[in-house]
């Protein structure tokens, strides 16, 4: 088996290829999973909107295994970790391909939960620690772009195997990816370890756990019909109390498991609290559209796929231009513009009506993941632009947990908005015309990260962008200072 040092790259493409696959089927499956949520909620008789725990379960999950991801790492090695989270992941996925219960398919997700809490992260950090800051826009965007076939094949995938087939399929699909990736990793995977071995901050997990744990089950409890609200907003306040405690630990713990220190640092700031506000609408987005589509328009699981697959599509043409619009415009203005053009591009599917024409609910979707996918490349590189390799492995967990946590709440709020108008106007059953509101506040929230990103310094991340500031003209520089 070949090993490589800390330092050196066996090939700059493949390593990202191969962490894709792991990436790839994350994204797979939980495309897919979403697509198939009326057809799952059918057989296992329950209420479409309940099915959010299919998915804040596994995000649930993430959020709280993701921060010892980067501890493991480093101290059993990359390659090691990394296969282990495939492994883990794919038997999560055939177990929640025999699930027959509710329960059943909630363990089986949180078991699929902590293995895409190690793999993904660790398949990252095994990039950030091997790629010079100078390319690592074009390595994330090698990274990115296998990995969003799984989102582009998921929709039409999930939605052909439901409507022909059986939904168990669309976990068992894994299984074959998941030995390919297990197969190259021990192949190709430099085996990277921390070259500073630090202590297991056992009460900072349980803490930490505990309280993310907490706020977003409260969240996803709040409005279920199995729960009083107010054992929702309970749970919810003791994550609150948990993960304050956490914080007062964090500020006297010489190795927190999650570094809030970095949050000193103005790039790492401003992606990871701009990029959470921004993601709550993404993660919204796949609950919601498929529902609207199937419960709200009549579609099938395989019409709404074939057409859901389309926002999907646009992001994977971004990922060839993203580099070249950082290299022009910097992150900043990138960011900034872009935060309120893929917003505003969210809300679009308010606009939709059963007789909307195909080709404009398509043409919408496919703009609108390609300004999304911008986004999403931009905040990735920012976030790690000023970040030195010791630190690496806590930025990653750290960020890593906070996208888990704004896609799952981004979910609790889509649903809560539902539950809403559902017990305003008395019904049971969801209608077109309860989408709307839900789009519109999801698409507010994504662009509220503006605000933001208007605070980065014109030059932020110009050694990761490659873009050079405008120099000042030195007698209007002059007066400026007189």
């Amino acid at each position: 088996m070949p090993t490589f040092p800390n330092a050196a790259v066996p090939n700059r493409i493949l390593v990202p290829l191969i962490v894709a696959c792991a990436l790839f089927m994350e994204n797979l499956d939980s495309t897919v999973l979403a697509t198939s949520l009326p057809a799952i909620a059918a057989e296992l008789k329950i209420n479409p909107i309940d099915l959010k725990l299919a998915l804040t379960s596994y995000l649930l999950s993430l959020a709280v295994f993701i921060p010892i991801s980067g501890w493991l790492a480093d101290r059993l090695g990359a390659r090691l970790v990394f296969r282990a989270a495939i492994a883990t992941f794919a038997l999560g996925s055939a177990l929640a391909g025999f699930s027959s219960t509710m329960p059943e398919l909630i363990g089986a997700r949180v078991l699929q939960g902590v293995g895409g809490a190690m793999m993904v992260p660790v398949g990252r950090l095994v990039i950030l620690r091997t790629v010079p800051k100078s390319e690592l826009v074009g390595s994330l965007a090698w990274l990115t772009i296998p990995a969003l076939i799984g989102p582009v094949l998921g929709p039409p995938v999930g939605g052909f195997i439901t409507t022909y087939f059986s939904w168990r399929w669309i976990f068992w699909i894994n299984l074959p990816i998941a030995a390919l990736g297990i197969v190259l990793a021990t192949l190709f995977i430099p085996d990277v370890r921390g070259e500073e071995r630090t202590p297991f901050d056992s009460l900072g997990f349980v803490l930490s756990g505990f309280g993310l744990a907490a706020i977003v089950s409260g969240a996803t409890a709040i409005g279920l019909e199995a729960l009083p609200h107010l054992a929702g907003f309970a749970i919810l306040g003791a994550g609150v109390v948990a993960f304050g405690a956490y914080v007062l630990h964090a500020q006297r713990a010489e190795h927190p498991i999650l570094d809030l220190r970095l949050f000193a640092i103005p790039t790492f700031r401003a992606a990871i609290l701009g990029g959470s506000l921004f993601r709550v609408g993404i993660g919204a987005a796949p609950f919601l559209l498929p529902l609207m589509l199937q419960v709200g328009f009549g579609m099938t699981a395989f019409q709404s796929g074939m057409l859901t697959f389309a926002s999907a599509l646009g992001a994977l043409f971004m990922k060839m231009a993203a580099k070249p619009i950082l290299q022009r415009f910097g992150f900043r203005t990138t960011m900034m513009v872009n935060a309120v053009v893929a917003a505003a591009l969210m809300t679009a599917p308010a606009l939709f009506t059963a007789t909307t024409p195909v080709a404009i609910i398509l043409v919408a979707l496919l703009v609108g993941g390609f300004f999304r996918s911008l986004q999403f490349t931009a905040v990735n590189a920012l976030g790690y632009a000023d970040i030195d390799t010791a630190r690496m492995s806590r930025a990653t967990s750290l960020a890593s947990v906070a996208q888990q946590i704004s896609l799952s709440l981004g979910v609790s709020i889509a649903a809560l908005v539902l539950e809403g108008l559902l017990a305003h106007r008395g019904g049971v059953e969801l209608r077109a015309s309860d989408f709307p509101v839900a789009f519109l506040m999801i698409g507010l929230i994504s662009a509220s990260s503006v605000f933001l990103f208007a605070r980065l310094a014109p030059d932020a991340g110009e050694e990761v962008s490659g873009h050079v500031s405008p120099q000042p003209d030195p007698v209007t520089a002059a007066r400026e200072r007189a």
